[in-house]
């Protein structure tokens, strides 16, 4: 019993925090939520909660505020995921279902992250390492020219032309369409580079030999394009400014991390399936200079495939249950749209 009260009182303290931005006092307590016990009892529990490491007091004659080790307990323990309304659903499905290809997708995603949890939304774009051939397809553009268009299971195309040093019949290109994607689709990029060079070292019949060879290193090319593995989309930055002196200090490191994306892939994390969100709470993170700053993340991707990372970017003092069930969220429609891309 007397643990089960102390943790509620911890999880008064975390909420009422976040709310107000104010170090919380037992009077406050008893007033707010409903606890059962005197404002005695609550001292006393606030005593035994600060002598664990889990609340301190700011400065003499204050409330107290939750620590890392806190939030920490409070995330893992007392969170109470919130629910989206069935207004919020809507409007994400609307705007994220607009999307017209994987870079509105990913930009729309920023902006939709940020507006919901108030904070900084970062979006990784898929790992292209990761991904698998959906489809290749060859276009004749002229008797010595083609367009290879490659598609993946993230949704991204990549295309290239392919200069020929003779000329290509309608048959021929049909035969070598159906030999490509017969070795690629479906196939890994690491494994689908290989079939292709194996199939250029050996052409499976004479009509398409004078081809393959191009339209191989081609395809190579765009499917060894690694600029996605780095590249992010940031949003809400904005946000930071509602946070005033309270998150003074951490403010301009974490502007300085926004500008560098090897830093922000790093606050991410690896990416994670099956709607799995982690929390890493202040010093928790990587990083000493933002020992002031959580990441919620989770992967996304089709088929429960984690490609990339998305998450949020804030002051500890944060709303942990409502950004975790935000970032779960926006990380299931993207899935969606990149399944039935």
């Amino acid at each position: 019993m007397q643990e089960e009260r102390r943790l509620a009182v911890l999880r008064a303290i975390v909420e009422d925090y976040v709310a107000t931005e104010e170090p919380v006092g037992s009077k406050a307590l008893v007033e707010r939520h409903k606890l059962g016990v005197s404002p005695a009892t609550v001292r006393n529990d606030m005593a035994a909660l600060e002598d664990e490491g889990y609340i301190t007091q700011p400065h003499t004659s204050a409330g107290r505020v939750p620590t890392d080790k806190g939030y920490r307990l409070f995330v893992d323990r007392l969170t109470t995921v919130k629910p989206m309304s069935a207004a919020e659903k809507r409007a994400v499905s609307t705007f994220l279902d607009g999307a017209v290809d994987l870079d509105d997708v990913v930009q729309r995603s920023v902006r939709v992250l940020s507006q919901l949890t108030r904070q900084v939304a970062v979006v990784q774009y898929p790992t292209l390492s990761r991904s698998t051939v959906r489809h290749v397809e060859l276009v004749a553009l002229a008797p010595r020219r083609l367009l290879a268009v490659l598609i993946l299971s993230t949704g991204r195309v990549e295309q290239r032309l392919v200069e020929l040093e003779a000329d290509l019949d309608d048959d021929a290109l049909a035969d070598l369409r159906v030999r490509v994607n017969t070795v690629v689709t479906g196939a890994i990029i690491a494994d689908a580079v290989t079939a292709l060079r194996t199939l250029a070292a050996e052409p499976p019949s004479r009509t398409i030999a004078p081809y393959v060879g191009p339209v191989v290193e081609a395809l190579a090319d765009a499917m060894s394009d690694h600029r996605s593995d780095e590249r992010i989309a940031v949003g809400g930055a904005a946000n930071l400014a509602r946070y005033g002196d309270s998150f003074d200090s951490a403010v301009r490191p974490l502007l300085e991390a926004l500008e560098e994306h090897v830093v922000l892939l790093k606050l991410l994390g690896e990416a994670t399936s099956g709607g799995m969100v982690t929390v890493r709470i202040g010093h928790e993170g990587p990083y000493e200079q933002l020992s002031a700053t959580s990441v919620v993340a989770t992967g996304y991707g089709p088929h429960d495939d984690a490609l990339a990372t998305l998450g949020v970017v804030g002051p500890t003092r944060m709303d942990y249950p409502g950004t975790m069930t935000a970032v779960r969220a926006v990380a299931r429609y993207v899935s969606r749209i990149l399944d039935e891309a």
